[in-house]
C-alpha cells in the first residue's frame, strides 16, 4: 500500500515534493500555480521525475534538518555513505527583498567510502502534454517541449551530463549538485556557490524559526507545521494555499479529486490567525494587503478562492492523458467551486482583520482602510444572511441554510462590533449590535435539534455536521454551555469511526464520504479539550499524530481503515489545525527552557 511519504521543500514561490527514497515526483515551475514539470505522483508512467538510484542494500533515510525546510535523504552500504540535501534557495537579499529563484538544489554530499548511484532525470513540461525532449549542451541539460507550448527547463551539475542522460552509473568520490532552474543562468554555478546557497538558506529558516516560542509539549510538531504553513505562502502576493498539489484523491479509485493549488478565503484566514498567534507579523500584513487589493469597490462581494496572483477566473479542466494517483481519475487543473456563494468567509475575514487591530495596529491609512472593509462587509452580511448557499464543504448541487455558515455571519458582525469599538466608530455599534442579536436568535431558534440534541448541519435537519464545533471557537457558545456539551458528544457518537471524524455522514453529490477529513478529527480533539474531557482528548491527539508520515506532514484526509494518508498534500487545514490543538495541551514555556532550545 501506498502513502503519501513525500517531503515538501520550498521558497514561498514555488514547492516540491519528493519521496521517502529521494525521488523528486512533483514540482510545477516558475510557481506554485504553473504547469508542472515533474508529475509522477499523478502518474507513474508519463508523469516524469528526478530519481536518485542506488541498489537494494542501500538504506535509506530521510529527514528535515531541524529548523529548516532542508530535507536530507540519505543512502548508507557499510561504509559507502552520501546524502541528498534537498532544498529550493531563499534568503534575504543585500539589496531589500528574498532572493526566491524558480530552482530546486539537490546538494550531494558524500560521508564516506566511494558509493554508487544512478540518476534517472525525466522532466516532462506542460503536465506531460506531449513529449519533452532533453539535450546535453555544454554547460546545462537543456529539456523542452513545443506541442501544447513552447517551454524549457535547465539542469546544471558537475557531474557527466551524458551519463545522467543515459542513466549510467555514478561513483561518488567528491561532494556535487544538480541544480534544476526555469531560466538559464547567467554565471554558471559551482559546488561552492550551491553550498553557499544552501547555508544561505539554512540560516533563513533557522531565523524564521527563533520566532516562534518553545511549548512545553509538542513544539517540535508545532514548528514542523509552521514551516509547512509558510511553505504554502506565496511571497508576491501574500496569498497562503491550500496545499501544493492538485487531484490527489480523498479516496483511491473516486472522483473527488481537487485543484488546491489556490487561495480560499477561508483556509488562508485561519492559517494567518495561528501565523499571527506564532508571531509572524509579515505573513499577517500580506494577506490582509491581498484581500484589500481584491476589494476596489466597496459593494463588492467576495468570492470564496483566488488565484494566488488575484485572478477571479480559475475555470476548471481535466488532463485525461494524465492516469490519476493509483488510478484515481480525473486529474484537474483549475477549480469551478470558485464560482459558489459560501456566506462564511466574511466572518472568518472579519476575525483576521479585527486579530490584526487588537495586535498589529500600523497606521491611520491602513486602520482606514479596515475600517472601509470591514463597513463593506456588513453591508453585504446585512443584505444576504438570510440566503442558503453552498457551506463550507462546497456542495456542488444543493443550496441550504448552513448552521456553519450562520455562525459566521454572526461572527462578522461580533467582530465588527468590536472593531467600531476599537477605532471608536460608536454612531454604527447600536444598529450593528441589533443586527448581532438578530442573527444568534435566528440560530439558536433553527439550528438546534431535540431530538439529535444537537445543533445539526442546516436548519431543518438532522444530519450532524463536524464544523459546528467551531461554534464555541468563534465565541457563538461557551464551552460549559449544555447545548455545546450535548452537540459534542453527539458528534462523537455518530461521527466517529475508530478515532478518526467524518464531516458528515449523509449523502452528498458524490455519495457517501469514506474517508476522514483530517481537520474535522483535530476540531473534535479540541472541542473535547474544553468540554474537559482532557485525557480521551489527548489520548486520540497522540493516536493522530502517529498517522502523520515519516516526518510528520499531513494531507487532507485518512483512510478509516488503513489510515493511509489521502488527499491534497501537505494540506494547510491539517497542519493549523494541529498547531492550534497543540496549543491546547502546552504552555509557553520558561526562559530556561527557551535557553535550552537555543543551545541546542
Amino acid at each position: 500500500m501506498k502513502n503519501l511519504d513525500y517531503g515538501i521543500i520550498g521558497n514561498c514561490r514555488s514547492a516540491a515534493l519528493i519521496s521517502k527514497y529521494g525521488s523528486l515526483d512533483w514540482c510545477c515551475l516558475p510557481e506554485f500555480d504553473s504547469s508542472s514539470v515533474f508529475a509522477k505522483i499523478l502518474d507513474e508512467k508519463i508523469g516524469g521525475s528526478f530519481e536518485i538510484l542506488v541498489d537494494d542494500d542501500y538504506a535509506v533515510n530521510q529527514y528535515y534538518i531541524p529548523g529548516t525546510s532542508i530535507l536530507v535523504t540519505s543512502f548508507h552500504r557499510g561504509n559507502d555513505a552520501f546524502e541528498i540535501r534537498d532544498f529550493m534557495p531563499r534568503y534575504k537579499k543585500d539589496s531589500g527583498g528574498y532572493h526566491s529563484p524558480p530552482e530546486v538544489v539537490r546538494y550531494v554530499k558524500l560521508v564516506s567510502g566511494t558509493p554508487v548511484f544512478k540518476v534517472k532525470y525525466n522532466p516532462k513540461l506542460e503536465y506531460a502534454i506531449g513529449t519533452t525532449r532533453s539535450y546535453a549542451k555544454d554547460n546545462f541539460i537543456a529539456s523542452l517541449t513545443h506541442e501544447e507550448r513552447f517551454d524549457t527547463l535547465f539542469l546544471y551539475t558537475n557531474f557527466k551530463k551524458d551519463k545522467i542522460i543515459d542513466g549510467e552509473e555514478i561513483k561518488l568520490i567528491k561532494n556535487g549538485y544538480f541544480l534544476i532552474t526555469y531560466h538559464e543562468k547567467i554565471l554558471e554555478p559551482t559546488v561552492k556557490s550551491i553550498y553557499l546557497e544552501l547555508e544561505r538558506t539554512k540560516v533563513y529558516w533557522l531565523n524564521w524559526v527563533e520566532r516562534i516560542p518553545v511549548y512545553e509539549q509538542y513544539s517540535d510538531w508545532i514548528e514542523r507545521s509552521a514551516i509547512t504553513l509558510k511553505l504554502l505562502s506565496y511571497q508576491k502576493s501574500g496569498a497562503v494555499l491550500a496545499a501544493a498539489t492538485t487531484s490527489l484523491p480523498e479516496t483511491i479509485g473516486e472522483v473527488r479529486n481537487w485543484d488546491y493549488r489556490f487561495c480560499w478565503i477561508r483556509d488562508a484566514s485561519m492559517v494567518i490567525k495561528v501565523s499571527s498567534e506564532l508571531g509572524h507579523k509579515n505573513m499577517v500584513k500580506r494577506f490582509l494587503r491581498f484581500i484589500t487589493d481584491l476589494m476596489p469597490d466597496k459593494d463588492e462581494k467576495l468570492q470564496i478562492m483566488y488565484g494566488i496572483n488575484r485572478e477571479k477566473e480559475l475555470t476548471e479542466r481535466t488532463l485525461d492523458h494524465l492516469n490519476g494517483y493509483e488510478g484515481s481519475k480525473p486529474v484537474r487543473i483549475g477549480n469551478a467551486a470558485y464560482e459558489q456563494r459560501q456566506n462564511d468567509i466574511y466572518g472568518i475575514l472579519m476575525d483576521v482583520i479585527h486579530q490584526q487591530l487588537v495586535h498589529f495596529r500600523t497606521d491611520i491609512e491602513h486602520d482606514e482602510e479596515l475600517w472601509s472593509i470591514t463597513k463593506g462587509i456588513v453591508w453585504v452580511v446585512n443584505k444576504h444572511w438570510t440566503e442558503p448557499d453552498k457551506g463550507i464543504w462546497e456542495f456542488r448541487t444543493e443550496e441550504r441554510h448552513f448552521t456553519f455558515s450562520k455562525v459566521l455571519c454572526w461572527v462578522a458582525i461580533e467582530r465588527a462590533l468590536r472593531v467600531a469599538q476599537l477605532l471608536k466608530k460608536d454612531s454604527k455599534i447600536k444598529k450593528w449590535e441589533i443586527l448581532e442579536q438578530q442573527i444568534k436568535e435566528d440560530i439558536l431558534a433553527n439550528a438546534w435539534n431535540e431530538e439529535k440534541q444537537a445543533f445539526t448541519q442546516s436548519y431543518g435537519s438532522a444530519d450532524l455536521d463536524a464544523s459546528v464545533l467551531l461554534m464555541e471557537s468563534y465565541g457563538f457558545i461557551e464551552a460549559k454551555n449544555p447545548k455545546y456539551i450535548s452537540t459534542v458528544k453527539a458528534i462523537g457518537e455518530e461521527l466517529s469511526n475508530d478515532g478518526l471524524l467524518y464531516r458528515y455522514k449523509n449523502k452528498d453529490d458524490f455519495g457517501l464520504p469514506s474517508s476522514s477529513f483530517t481537520i474535522c478529527t483535530f476540531w473534535y480533539i479540541n472541542s473535547l479539550f474544553k468540554i474537559g474531557e482532557h485525557e480521551p482528548a489527548q489520548r486520540l491527539f497522540n493516536q493522530l499524530l502517529s498517522y502523520s508520515n515519516h516526518l510528520g506532514l499531513f494531507s487532507e484526509d485518512i483512510d478509516f481503515k488503513t489510515k493511509r494518508l489521502l488527499g491534497n498534500f501537505p494540506q494547510a487545514y491539517s497542519h493549523l489545525a494541529l498547531i492550534e490543538t497543540a496549543m491546547n495541551f502546552s504552555s509557553v514555556s520558561k526562559e530556561d527552557d527557551i535557553l535550552e532550545k537555543l543551545q541546542k
